[in-house]
C-alpha cells in the first residue's frame, strides 16, 4: 500500500492561493515513519475527477483528497466520489447532526434562532450528502465532517481544517506506522558527469535489494556549484553497506567528495 495526496482547486493551479498540504503532509508522515508514494495536483472538473477517483478508489492505496467537499457550485468532489463508486448520495445521519449542532452555535452566538428547514440550514445541511455506506472523518474546527470510503479519505481545502484531518486519517493506520522511516545518506560529488555515474547507481541498486540510489545535480548550487547529491535511501538495517558501497565507488572513479549528508 502507497500513500497518496490528491489536491483539488482552480485557485491553486492558477496560483490564487498557495498549496500548504503537500508539506504538511509529507510532515505527518515522517512523524509516523512514513513515506509519501505520489500527489496529484487536480482541477475542479467533475470529469476529470471522477477518472481520478476511480483510479485512487481502484488502487488500493492509502489516498487523502483535499478540496472540493463544500456545497456550492463550484464543489464537485462528493459528486464526482459517488460517481467512481457507482453509488447515490445520501445525507448522513451522523454528519447531520454534526452539521445541526454547528448551524445552531453559530445562530446562538449572534443571538438567533434557526430552523432545519430553512433554506440556509438545508444548504449547509448539503456538506453532509455523501457517498451511501460512507465514514465520516471528524473536523476539531468547527465539527463539519470530512468523509471517507475504504483507503480514499477526503478532507476541507483549508488547512485549519484539512491538517488535523489528515493526521487522524493516518492514525487510523497504526500498521503502517514505523519508529523510524526511511533514511537517507548522501555525498556531494564533484568533478563527475551523472551519466558517467549511472552504471554506479545501477549496480549499487541490484546489489542492496530495497535501496534506491538517487541523484540531484546541481548546475550552480550556492554552497558548492556544480555538483551532484548522490545517495541512497531505504531502511536503516540496510542503507550502511549500501552508502560505503556507494562512497567507494564515487572514490574509485576519481571524482571528489565535498561533504556527506544523512537525514
Amino acid at each position: 500500500m502507497q500513500v497518496g495526496l490528491i489536491i483539488i482547486g482552480d485557485e491553486i493551479l492558477s496560483g490564487k492561493r498557495r498549496d500548504s498540504h503537500l508539506a504538511k503532509f509529507i510532515e505527518l508522515l515522517s512523524e509516523r515513519g512514513m513515506q509519501l508514494g505520489w500527489a496529484q495536483y487536480l482541477s475542479d472538473d467533475r470529469e476529470l475527477l471522477t477518472a481520478r477517483l476511480s483510479a485512487a478508489f481502484a488502487s488500493g492505496d492509502l489516498v487523502v483528497s483535499c478540496g472540493g467537499i463544500g456545497a456550492t457550485p463550484d464543489d464537485h468532489t462528493r459528486q464526482s466520489a459517488a460517481a467512481a463508486l457507482g453509488r447515490p448520495l445520501a445525507l448522513h445521519p451522523e454528519a447531520r447532526e454534526l452539521i445541526w449542532q454547528r448551524i445552531q452555535q453559530m445562530a446562538a452566538e449572534q443571538g438567533k434562532t434557526v430552523d432545519a428547514d430553512e433554506p440556509d440550514s438545508l444548504r449547509r445541511l448539503e456538506m453532509g450528502v455523501f457517498p451511501e455506506g460512507a465514514g465520516i472523518i471528524p473536523n476539531p474546527f468547527n465539527k463539519i465532517p470530512g468523509f471517507f470510503v475504504d483507503n480514499v479519505h477526503f478532507v476541507p481545502g483549508f488547512p485549519v481544517m484539512a491538517h488535523p484531518m489528515m493526521a487522524w486519517v493516518l492514525d487510523r493506520f497504526p500498521a503502517l506506522h514505523r519508529e523510524r522511516g526511511i533514511v537517507e545518506r548522501s555525498l556531494i560529488v564533484q568533478g563527475a558527469m551523472e551519466a558517467s555515474l549511472t552504471p554506479l547507481m545501477e549496480s549499487v541498486e541490484a546489489e542492496f535489494t530495497g535501496i534506491k540510489v538517487f541523484s540531484l545535480p546541481s548546475v550552480d548550487h550556492p554552497q558548492w556549484g556544480r555538483c551532484i547529491e548522490l545517495g541512497v535511501k531505504g531502511e536503516e538495517a540496510d542503507l550502511i553497506a549500501a552508502y560505503d558501497a556507494l562512497k567507494r565507488g564515487v572514490t574509485k572513479f576519481g571524482a571528489s567528495i565535498s561533504t556527506e549528508l544523512v537525514r
